[in-house]
């Protein structure tokens, strides 16, 4: 980043769905690498309706870390609804994510830092080699293909969950989903507002706890469906940028 160490602020967020096996070491290489970096940074930890033993963990964390903050959902809102509220609840001025799984090393933060120079609002990760099962590593190129062509994508990797980005960036867009296609959504929402992209190599792991509920073939079905109609949305109607829009917070949703 352009500023001096002690400059600026950073936000951490992690959503978090059943993953109570490794959201702690995550929390903790989190915390160490942040302070590598700067002296002003928060922990968000957004439960997405999780079952009681990861909500056991997550409190016992918040505890023993003060520079932890856990946000609950009364219930599961999905994979997008857990982003929103991520970046509604961040209050510095630079907001890094990724999932709390264990797929990602979040010690790699430090490789995307020194790429979030002056022009730059977005640096995404990218995957050197996908560590799935075969089956995963199929789906995920054919989805990545269609969303390229359909949406007019410039980066290599729309579905990587780790990266920084700027949050004044959120003051131009507003994001509506709940499912996974908020990736989707959020990657053509910033490029048709005029966001500069940087993009970083990052190391991916096996899934080592937690629940992913995407690769069924209901919820495929589904997200084809959110992505027709975003795409009908953002790249025939054009609705993408509709001036600044202000998000609020809302009581319903969240609840500590």
């Amino acid at each position: 980043m352009e500023r001096n160490k002690n400059n600026f602020g950073l936000s951490i967020f992690f959503p978090v769905y059943n993953d109570w096996g490794t959201i702690g070491s995550m929390v903790a290489l989190a915390i160490a690498t942040a302070e590598q970096i700067t002296d002003d940074y928060e922990v968000i930890l957004v439960n997405d309706g999780s079952e009681q033993h990861t909500v056991e963990v997550l409190s016992f964390i918040e505890k023993k870390f003060p520079q932890v903050r856990v946000v609950h959902h009364k219930k599961n809102r999905g994979y997008g609804g857990a982003l929103r509220t991520g970046f509604l609840e961040a209050r510095k001025d630079y907001v890094f994510y990724t999932d709390g799984d264990a797929q990602y090393d979040v010690r790699e933060l430090k490789k995307l830092v020194p790429v979030m120079r002056p022009g730059i609002d977005v640096v995404n990760g990218y995957k050197i080699k996908r560590h799935d099962p075969w089956y995963r590593i199929v789906i995920g190129k054919c989805y990545h293909l269609v969303t390229k062509l359909a949406f007019s994508f410039s980066i290599r990797d729309v579905d990587c969950d780790f990266r920084l980005m700027r949050r004044g960036i959120f003051e131009k867009i507003h994001l509506e989903h709940n499912s996974g296609v908020i990736c989707v959504e959020m990657i053509k929402k910033l490029h048709d507002a005029g966001c500069r992209f940087a993009e970083v190599p990052v190391t991916h792991f096996f899934r080592a706890s937690g629940k992913s509920t995407f690769f069924r073939f209901g919820r495929i079905f589904r997200v084809g469906v959110d992505l027709t109609k975003l795409w009908w949305r953002l790249v025939v109607k054009k609705e993408g940028i509709k001036g600044t829009v202000v998000h609020e917070r809302s009581r319903e949703v969240v609840s500590r």
